[in-house]
């Protein structure tokens, strides 16, 4: 069962995390354009099985591309007991019906790219994450048609926009 997260999710989401990914995560570009900066609440979904133990979850944050507004999804965990299910696919489309729902232009990520493409996500030419970053990771899914056009430049975090008020365009 799909939830959006809660504040007593909190740890129980960021150990599947901790579990999921390298050390050093927080230390990649996209965690620093998300420090100090609220994920996208409707968006970020936890999943828990019967027992009410997590198995999956996702977290969106604002962002600007060029000084556009951007959902950055990331990161995306399925517990190691809970892979193969098809889980991590519906906290994607899920979460991406949601944001189209809430009239969000566009989403980018940082990720593998044949992964991603069965979800429409494509390589960002143009788009600019901060370093270190594999530009061939930087994907992007137009929620609206033309959403992506005309939209270059660097990444910056969502604090350090002027006017940083509402996250759709």
């Amino acid at each position: 069962m799909l939830k959006i997260e809660r504040p007593d999710d909190r740890w129980e989401v960021e150990t599947l995390y901790d579990l999921s990914f390298a050390p050093g995560r927080e230390l990649l570009s996209s965690y620093r354009l998300r420090d100090g900066v609220k994920p996208v609440t409707p968006l970020c979904l936890v999943s828990r099985d019967e027992s009410g133990i997590v198995g999956g979850a996702i977290r969106y944050w604002p962002v600007r591309v060029g000084g556009a507004p951007t959902l950055l999804l990331g990161p995306v965990a399925v517990h190691p007991t809970r892979q193969g299910e098809g889980l991590g696919a519906l906290l994607i489309q899920s979460s991406l019906g949601r944001a189209a729902g809430l009239g969000h232009a566009r989403v980018m990520l940082v990720g593998d790219a044949p992964y991603y493409r069965r979800f429409g996500f494509e390589r960002l030419d143009g788009v600019e994450m901060p370093p270190p970053t594999n530009p061939d990771r930087v994907l992007g899914l137009e929620l609206v048609p033309a959403a992506w056009t005309g939209i270059s430049g660097p990444v910056t975090s969502w604090k350090d926009a002027v006017g940083a008020t509402s996250m759709r365009a």
